[in-house]
């Protein structure tokens, strides 16, 4: 992924209002997040700890999207799977997120939704520059580019869902 700017993660979002994007929290580290590794750039919100955002780069455009998330349950013990990047989490570390349709959809209040890591760091999981709590991931015959290639596959599908 290419580096990004303020303005353009701003500019980029398609299922919340101009107003509502330009008080969004965005990141402050912007310029050492390690882009390279990146598919896509996801942030949890620190002023609403239930919201995240996500930004993706699709055919030289950019598609943002604000993303809802429930607290984790206390005692919840299994294990779930990222739908994204199929790594597994014990103890929240997948949620469902949902995000709201864009358009007149969105603003009717239908959603749809994804089970994705908590922490949105499904690009680094994939090429193993940081680790699940549960210790490794599932070993795969797929190459790493054919890994990278499913993740985002799956990521544009979401975003797919979104629009229609």
């Amino acid at each position: 992924m290419q580096p990004l700017t303020e303005r353009e993660i701003r500019d980029s979002f398609v299922n919340c209002s101009k107003g509502e994007a330009k008080r969004l929290a965005v990141p402050r580290d912007l310029a050492d997040l390690p882009w390279d590794d990146l598919d896509f750039l996801g942030w949890r919100d620190p002023g609403a700890p239930d919201r995240s955002c996500l930004v993706a780069e699709r055919e030289g455009r950019l598609t943002g999207v604000t993303l809802r998330f429930p607290p984790p349950r206390r005692g919840y013990l299994h294990r779930s799977l990222c739908s994204l990047c199929l790594t597994a989490h014990p103890r929240g570390g997948v949620s469902l997120m949902t995000a709201r349709k864009a358009g007149a959809a969105g603003r009717e209040g239908n959603s749809v939704g994804v089970y994705m890591c908590t922490d949105l760091a499904c690009s680094l999981y994939v090429r193993g520059k940081k680790i699940s709590e549960s210790g490794a991931r599932f070993e795969e015959s797929l190459t790493l580019e054919e890994q990278i290639a499913r993740t985002t596959g799956n990521l544009y599908a979401f975003l797919d869902k979104l629009s229609a």
